[in-house]
């Protein structure tokens, strides 16, 4: 008897994995976006690196039209720490739809002391610029 009931188990559990197992997959994934790598894409004051995300914000962005249709762009940038740092600060300028209009400044040296805000301003070399990115890193 007990192997007969052991039998009937064996089956019946063998006969659930097997139809456990035949559900259809689902069909292709549609994409999915992550700001991991649009970042610079999306969002106009960026820090590149480790050190800066720990050390430097942003307070504040004024932005504004020149008479020429130029945007002149500034960014007020903090330092975090209670010891002076060294930053590297560029702005890209971009069109309306967020590409590079190939007006990229060359990164600059910015010291911060202690806890202090520092204006930095970058202004547009054409009249294409609508959006910018302002990108800052460790010196180098």
């Amino acid at each position: 008897m007990k192997t007969k009931s052991l039998t009937t188990l064996a089956a019946t559990a063998l006969l659930l994995a097997l139809f456990a197992g035949c559900t259809t997959a689902p069909g292709p994934f549609t994409p999915q976006d992550t700001t991991k790598y649009t970042v610079e894409n999306t969002e106009k004051f960026v820090l590149l690196d480790q050190p800066t995300q720990v050390s430097v914000t942003c307070t504040g962005l004024q932005e504004r039209t020149l008479p020429d249709g130029r945007i002149e762009v500034v960014a007020n940038v903090k330092n975090r720490e209670t010891r002076r740092i060294q930053v590297q600060v560029n702005c890209v300028f971009k069109d309306e739809q967020g590409f590079t209009t190939g007006d990229e400044t060359p990164f600059q040296t910015l010291i911060l002391a202690e806890n202090s805000t520092e204006a930095v301003r970058f202004t547009a070399m054409n009249a294409l610029a609508k959006k910018y990115t302002i990108r800052v890193r460790q010196a180098r």
